[in-house]
């Protein structure tokens, strides 16, 4: 409302100086002013902040419109001091300047404008950062992992509590090659995408699995880092449905511009459904990781998996992108040993681009194994299970299943 009301009175301001009796510096401060909100209320989607759907976001777009208008008033009246003493006092009018020293009084003055200044700044944003930092008393709360290169949503507390998402970049690779056209929102889309009821309080707990990360939503006004072994915490209250999207903020690796954030705001009843709808399909899902899985099983759900976790840098080929990724048809490492095939998926490879995939279930790491062995030519009988998967987290060793023959028991 104030700044509404100082916008109005600059308007009104340009309108009255704007005429031939106003002076040339009157003139000039009212066509600055006019520039600035001019590129305030016509650049909101170029130039400046995006439209917030939260009232935090609000009130840091109002305080970002304050600061600018402080800002510009200051540039006008120091700038114009200095240009007209310039103008006013140059050498070829000869003008007699006044003479003084050691003037307590602008001495006094220079110090308290500016502290009063700081002062009508600091407070609304001090205040606004204690309102943003204040997660208390959610209606929902999420847990957020930053994986190389992923988000992984866990729900931990209030509707929709069980609910586990793993959210990966579905640009088509055909784009990201120049194969064909980019689409509306070029790496900035995903298969699984946050989905939480308008209105609600949402906490967000972060961390991260491997290096730092940091969940960046600009019109929900949201930026927290992931740090792993550190659990970080932020908050926002959406009140418009829509979707919203963001990227990872921090420099993660080579594919930190290909884990976006997609953040659905729905209805409350379409939340509910969906809700319903997740937990029929984890039901469905039947991952039960002490059920013995034949490799027809297996190589099926690994095809999926590899979709979505694989594909993007080993091709759905499995050709890989020579050096960065390499090819697995024939690879040492698929048609090896079933342990340092198992190792790499669940630890990564330290100096490559190998990331650790510990993040997925006991059933989708088997499924992998299967499915990399028994494609693209690659026919190794030897798989393992999910029962030995769960076993090696645990410390343990792989069980007799891991030695099973693609075409005996296990088939």
């Amino acid at each position: 409302m104030a700044l509404r009301a100082v916008k109005q009175f600059l308007k009104m301001d340009v309108r009255t100086v704007m005429n031939h009796k106003a002076t040339w510096w009157a003139r000039a401060s009212a066509a600055t002013a006019a520039l600035v909100f001019a590129g305030v209320a016509h650049a909101e989607r170029q130039l400046n902040m995006k439209l917030p759907v939260t009232q935090a976001g609000q009130t840091m777009y109002d305080l970002h419109t304050l600061m600018l208008v402080i800002c510009a008033v200051i540039f006008v009246g120091v700038f114009g001091v200095m240009f007209y003493s310039l103008y006013a006092h140059r050498k070829s009018v000869n003008k007699n300047v006044a003479t003084f020293h050691e003037s307590h009084l602008v001495e006094v003055v220079w110090t308290v404008i500016p502290f009063v200044i700081l002062l009508v700044m600091a407070f609304p944003a001090t205040k606004a950062i204690i309102a943003m930092r204040d997660t208390s008393n959610p209606d929902l709360t999420i847990k957020v992992t930053g994986y190389q290169w992923k988000w992984g949503y866990d729900y931990l507390k209030g509707e929709g509590e069980g609910v586990r998402l793993v959210s990966n970049l579905s640009t088509p690779q055909d784009q990201i090659f120049d194969r064909t056209a980019k689409g509306e929102n070029y790496l900035l889309e995903v298969d699984n995408p946050l989905v939480v009821p308008v209105g609600k309080k949402v906490r967000i707990l972060t961390t991260a699995d491997d290096v730092i990360h940091a969940w960046y939503v600009p019109e929900l006004a949201v930026q927290q880092d992931a740090t792993p072994g550190f659990i970080r915490d932020t908050w926002f209250k959406a009140e418009k449905v829509g979707t919203y999207r963001g990227q990872c903020a921090k420099l993660c690796g080579k594919d930190h511009a290909y884990m976006p954030i997609v953040v659905n705001v729905v209805s409350e009843a379409d939340y509910a459904k969906w809700v319903g709808e997740q937990k029929k399909k984890m039901a469905a899902a039947g991952d039960n990781p002490d059920k013995t899985w034949t490799v027809p099983e297996l190589v099926a759900r690994g095809e999926k998996a590899f979709a979505a976790n694989c594909a993007a840098c080993h091709q759905a080929n499995g050709r890989g992108l020579p050096p960065a990724f390499p090819s697995l048809v024939g690879s040492k490492v698929v048609t090896g040993p079933v342990a340092g095939h198992v190792d790499i998926l669940l630890n990564g490879r330290a100096g490559t681009a190998m990331a650790s995939f510990k993040q997925l279930s006991d059933v989708e790491l088997a499924a992998l194994v299967a499915y990399t062995r028994q494609s693209w030519g690659n026919k190794v009988d030897e798989i393992v299970q999910p029962a030995d998967i769960k076993a090696i987290r645990e410390g343990g060793k792989p069980g007799k299943q891991a030695a099973a023959k693609a075409n005996g028991a296990a088939s």
